[in-house]
């Protein structure tokens, strides 16, 4: 009874043929050379992936030669899972319909060929949803951005280069960044360079780590002040050490050390009311340094090359005065950006915005402003009058003199019933900038707020991302001198490039931003790609 069950399904599959096809067919040895055929495809696929999978791969010699200029003691580089990577991308074809396809593809790939692969991605119907478990499963603690893509040599260094080697590696890339000509996320008229800004960040993203000492008492260190006009560089803090992207608790794997203190909170602390002596800061922040460096070997391995500071309070600068490596080597992010004092080093210290926060469970509250066909007022400033400049604009266009430039000392009451601050700078054309009793002022933050064409008025001032942004794109500059002639510089300013200024401080305002959680080109990222930027700088190829 067996036998004629085994070959009734042949029986049937003959009678169907005849029955067609009218021509008898042997299915049995069809069905063996099938058999035959797709074995040894399979065969051979998997012989010549395995030959292509196991050869060696080495990096560019330029790469190479600039590494082991840095490390001697390295004598080759090897990347076992990196040449996987490489050659499963050469054997690819060159195009691909979208980034998650080129993904996908390398990912299934990678899978096969590493049976030993703790990770395994399951088929998703969302995109998003894909490419969370696709960088879970190759170990990508950063994701790609949400449109484009990290190019694979990046993931393929990234993972397993000394903190050295990723930034030479790094500004190489820069130096050679393709050309951007369009970015649905980046408005290129606000940009010096487009394609360098665009390169370096991505590289940000995928490389940087930092390294946060956890040495230090409240309230100097480690507790934020998230309110006022000195509120940067408490958010910044907040921010950094909540952060899971770019935060590191190996500090050999660390690219930047960052000393987690507040100006803000050791003024409060420490300076006696009154006294006008900021010794006793500048004397704290040297012994802080000092413990650093004699407890762990990070500091004297560079002599602070690759640590950084963020201090918005005025006196940040001359806190540092005492430690002369902390002074000269270290990366400042200051508010107070002045040439003039020879503490701020152009090139190497980062201009950090000023930021008024009055609310800072909402710091986004009041931002946005009228058209421009609401903007009746040509310029308008208010404030105290401190400093050297601030009284000289009020000689020249203070107490109403003209209507069409509101300067006040402080907004009168009989004015602000009608028309508050904030409701003033949304109502006119040019906000003014001028300097206080030092460079800084958050009037130029507020004014890109409230989309208003800030005037900056502080001579040796160093604008804040001045090294990506370009600020005469939304802004004006006038020297102190020319304050006599602040309306008429103002009314040559022909309407159509006002209307592009106007335009640009809207599209500016993303990258000064403090979001209650960090949003890709906002506030916080800035501020770091600017010390990142600043190290790559500081980056010097070994002459061949």
């Amino acid at each position: 009874m067996k036998k004629p069950l085994r070959h009734s399904p042949f029986i049937m599959m003959k009678k169907l043929s005849r029955r067609y096809f009218r021509h008898k067919i042997d299915w049995r040895r069809l069905v063996f050379l099938g058999a035959t055929l797709t074995i040894s495809v399979i065969v051979f696929l998997m012989l010549v992936h395995s030959h292509q999978l196991n050869k060696q791969y080495f990096p560019p010699p330029e790469i190479v030669s600039s590494i082991q200029a840095l490390n001697s003691t390295s004598q080759s580089i090897e990347f076992p899972r990196e040449a996987r990577l490489q050659q499963v991308h050469d054997s690819l074809p060159a195009t691909f319909s979208s980034p998650n396809e080129y993904n996908r593809t390398v990912q299934s790939v990678l899978v096969e060929s590493e049976r030993a692969e703790p990770h395994q991605r399951k088929n998703s119907s969302s995109g998003r949803k894909e490419d969370k478990k696709f960088a879970d499963a190759t170990m990508i603690i950063t994701p790609s951005p949400p449109h484009g893509f990290i190019p694979s040599r990046l993931q393929r260094y990234k993972r397993f280069m000394p903190p050295n080697e990723a930034l030479v590696y790094a500004k190489k890339e820069i130096e050679h960044a393709p050309t951007v000509m369009e970015d649905p996320d980046l408005y290129i008229p606000l940009f010096r360079n487009i394609s360098v800004f665009k390169r370096s960040y991505e590289l940000m993203e995928t490389i940087l780590k930092v390294y946060i000492y956890s040495d230090g008492a409240r309230p100097i260190f480690h507790k934020p002040h998230l309110k006022g006009i000195y509120a940067s560089e408490g958010w910044f803090m907040k921010q950094m050490e909540g952060n899971q992207q770019f935060v590191t608790k190996d500090p050999e794997k660390a690219h930047l050390f960052y000393l987690p203190y507040s100006a803000r909170q050791m003024e409060l602390a420490l300076y006696v009311p009154g006294s006008h002596n900021l010794k006793p800061l500048s004397i704290f922040l040297r012994d802080y340094v000092n413990k650093i460096a004699s407890k762990y070997p990070f500091w004297n391995r560079t002599h602070g090359s690759d640590h950084f500071l963020v201090a918005c309070h005025d006196w940040g600068p001359y806190t540092v005065t005492k430690h002369e490596e902390l002074t000269r080597n270290t990366i400042k992010a200051l508010c107070n950006a002045d040439l003039s004092e020879r503490i701020f080093i152009a090139g190497r210290d980062v201009s950090l915005p000023e930021t008024t926060i009055r609310a800072p469970r909402r710091p986004l509250r009041h931002v946005g402003g009228n058209k421009v066909s609401l903007r009746p007022i040509l310029a308008f400033f208010a404030g105290s009058m401190h400093g050297r400049v601030r009284p000289t604009l009020l000689k020249y266009w203070g107490n109403e003199q003209d209507e069409d430039m509101k300067i006040y000392k402080r907004l009168p009451q009989r004015v602000s019933k009608r028309m508050t601050y904030i409701q003033h700078m949304k109502s006119s054309k040019y906000c003014l900038c001028p300097m206080g009793y030092e460079v800084n002022s958050p009037r130029i933050v507020e004014a890109i707020y409230y989309e208003c064409v800030p005037v900056i008025i502080a001579d040796n001032f160093v604008l804040p991302f001045s090294e990506v942004l370009d600020w005469s794109a939304f802004s004006v500059v006038v020297a102190e001198k020319d304050i006599p002639r602040l309306k008429e510089i103002l009314l040559s300013i022909p309407m159509k490039k006002y209307l592009s200024m106007q335009i640009n401080v809207k599209m500016v305002q993303k990258h000064f931003l403090w979001n209650p959680k960090p949003m890709r080109y906002d506030l916080f990222h800035m501020i770091l790609h600017s010390i990142w930027f600043s190290r790559l700088n500081q980056i010097q190829f070994p002459q061949l």
